[in-house]
C-alpha cells in the first residue's frame, strides 16, 4: 500500500496568528485558489490550511472542549477501502468514522490502538480541494518528521507498518524510538513515561512536536529573531518554571532529527535540523 504522511492539525486560540506564523517563520503558502473559503472560515472561527509543498498544516480554531495544541496528522493512501479493511479485519476495536464533507483535508477518520486520531483521504476524492490537491513548489523549509509519544511503542509502530507499509528507518540497538517513514516523512514513534516528566509538568501521552528540516538553523534562528522584534505577537511561549521548561526541552532535543527546539506562539513544539 502506497501511504504519506499527509498534514498535521493544529488546535489554537488564534488561527490567523498561528498560521501567520509558520507562513512567515517557514515559507508555508496558502491556497491560491480559495480565498473565498478562507474568509468564510475565518469568519465561522474554523481555520487555515497552508502547505510546505509536500506536507499540509490545517490551524483550527479551538472550540469549547477541545484540548490546544498539536490535535492529529492525516495519511494519504492510493486506496481507502483497502486501509480500512485492512484495519477492520486485523485490528477489529479500531473504528473509522466518516468526516463531514467541508473537510479538505479528511475524508474519514481513524484511530491506533491507543486512541491517537489520524485522517485517512486518497486522492481523487470530491472533498479534496485547495493545498491538498495542489502540487509542486516545495519550500526549501519543509516539514520532515512528527514525534507521537505512546505507552507502547513497539504495539503502535506495528500497527502503522503493518497497516500502511510504512519503511522502518535503522536505528541504534540502544535507541528506544521506532522511526517509519514514507521515503520523505517520518513518523517516530518514542515510549511515553510518566517518570520522564520528574520535575517538571506531566504532559500526557499524543504528538509531542513537529520537525522541520532546513536550509540553515542559523538562518531560521535569524529570521524569528527578526519577526518578534517586527510584531510581538509572533513571540514563542515560554514554560513560567525554568527547570520545568528545560525539562520539557531536554526530552524534545533527544530527537534525533533536531538541533533546535523552540515553540510557536500557541506553544506547540517544533524541532528544527539542516
Amino acid at each position: 500500500m502506497l501511504a504519506k504522511i499527509q498534514h498535521v492539525a493544529i488546535m489554537t486560540e488564534n488561527f490567523v496568528r498561528e498560521t501567520k506564523f509558520y507562513e512567515c517563520a517557514f515559507g508555508m503558502k496558502r491556497s491560491k485558489s480559495a480565498a473565498e473559503e478562507e474568509a468564510r472560515a475565518v469568519k465561522l472561527n474554523y481555520g487555515l490550511s497552508i502547505s510546505d509543498g509536500y506536507v499540509g498544516m490545517t490551524v483550527i480554531g479551538r472550540k469549547p472542549g477541545y484540548p490546544g495544541g498539536l490535535h492529529h496528522f492525516g495519511i494519504d493512501v492510493d486506496d481507502v477501502e483497502s486501509a480500512c479493511a485492512r484495519m477492520r479485519e486485523r485490528y477489529p476495536a479500531i473504528k473509522v468514522l466518516k468526516r463531514p464533507s467541508n473537510r479538505p483535508f479528511a475524508s474519514f477518520g481513524a484511530h491506533d490502538p491507543e486512541g491517537n486520531i489520524f485522517d485517512l483521504t486518497q486522492e481523487g476524492l470530491e472533498n479534496k480541494r485547495g493545498v491538498y490537491v495542489e502540487t509542486g513548489g516545495e519550500r526549501k523549509r519543509q516539514i520532515n518528521h512528527i514525534k507521537l509519544r505512546v505507552v507502547h511503542p513497539d504495539a503502535i509502530a506495528r500497527f502503522y507498518l503493518d497497516i500502511f507499509e510504512f519503511k522502518q528507518a535503522e536505528k541504534a540497538f540502544e535507541d528506544p524510538n521506532f522511526y517509519l517513514t514514507d521515503g520523505k516523512v517520518a513518523l517516530v514513534i518514542a515510549p511515553w513515561d510518566i517518570t520522564d516528566y520528574d520535575g517538571a509538568g506531566i504532559e500526557r501521552p499524543g504528538l509531542e512536536h513537529i520537525g522541520f528540516k532546513v536550509e540553515s538553523v542559523d538562518a531560521v534562528r535569524r529570521d524569528l529573531d527578526a519577526l518578534r522584534k517586527s510584531d510581538p505577537e509572533m513571540r514563542e511561549r515560554s514554560v513560567s518554571v525554568a527547570s520545568e521548561g528545560q525539562r520539557r526541552v531536554e526530552l524534545i532535543a533527544a530527537c534525533r532529527y533536531g538541533r533546535h527546539q523552540l515553540s510557536d506562539p500557541g506553544g506547540v513544539f517544533i524541532d528544527i535540523s539542516e
